[in-house]
């Protein structure tokens, strides 16, 4: 959770009051099946009218999309590309060679080098930032690198987006009868709702989700129940 500041469990959205309740579990591994996570921990606490978000982290670990830094040998080109990339103050993301190379398995290497370039010139002329990721899409903006959490066995990991995102939110609502997203949010206001089952709201969650009551770390939260109080 956000450290800096101490955050309400509830927010007003258009007149209403909306409870965020972070659920906490073990240390999600690549052993785990997401279902039987949610089924354990979260499920008892749902009630009618509930949402439930997920982390895209948690999930994508399930997937077995974390990989350990020393398995990962960037070449020269990744280390060029990765020097053109903002560094953000809740890790450097593809600023880190190792990260870089995700990228490019995930978006191959001309939308890479091209984004790079771009986001270059548009950070030194233009003097905005933020370009490199709105060029390499949002794949590569998934990417988490390592050294961003303090949870053993991730520490020295890279750890890239959760496959079928979309696909994942339509199975877990039918199965547990609960409207369902994944979300990727930080500490420094980034909050998108990347995977929603049918008639969830992606404005309403990223709404009340933005100043992160779920945490990120050690809270060990993957998941947040929704829930309208009034």
């Amino acid at each position: 959770m956000n450290k800096n500041k101490k955050l309400s469990p509830t927010i007003n959205y258009n007149g209403k009051r909306i409870e965020r309740i972070p659920v906490q579990t073990k240390i999600i591994t690549s052993e785990d099946n997401i279902s039987q996570i949610i089924r354990e921990y979260a499920l008892p606490l749902m009630q009618k009218g509930d949402i439930l978000t997920i982390s895209e982290t948690p999930l994508a670990i399930t997937q077995e999309k974390a990989v350990l830094i020393e398995k990962i040998k960037p070449v020269r080109l990744y280390r060029f590309l990765s020097s053109k990339v903002m560094r953000v103050p809740y890790g450097i993301g593809l600023g880190a060679p190792t990260s870089m190379q995700y990228a490019i398995d995930e978006c191959r290497t001309l939308r890479i080098f091209f984004a790079a370039l771009g986001g270059g010139f548009t950070k030194k002329y233009l003097k905005r930032s933020g370009d490199f990721y709105r060029l390499a899409g949002k794949q590569a903006a998934l990417i988490d690198g390592a050294e961003i959490t303090t949870i053993e066995p991730f520490v020295h990991t890279v750890i890239k987006g959760p496959l079928h995102p979309e696909k994942v939110t339509r199975k877990l609502s039918q199965e547990f009868g609960f409207p369902v997203a994944i979300m990727d949010i930080n500490d420094i206001g980034g909050c998108w709702v990347i995977g929603a089952s049918r008639g969830v709201s992606k404005d309403f969650l990223e709404y009340v989700m933005q100043d992160n009551p779920q945490g990120q770390s050690d809270e060990l939260t993957p998941f947040c129940i929704i829930r309208q109080l009034n």
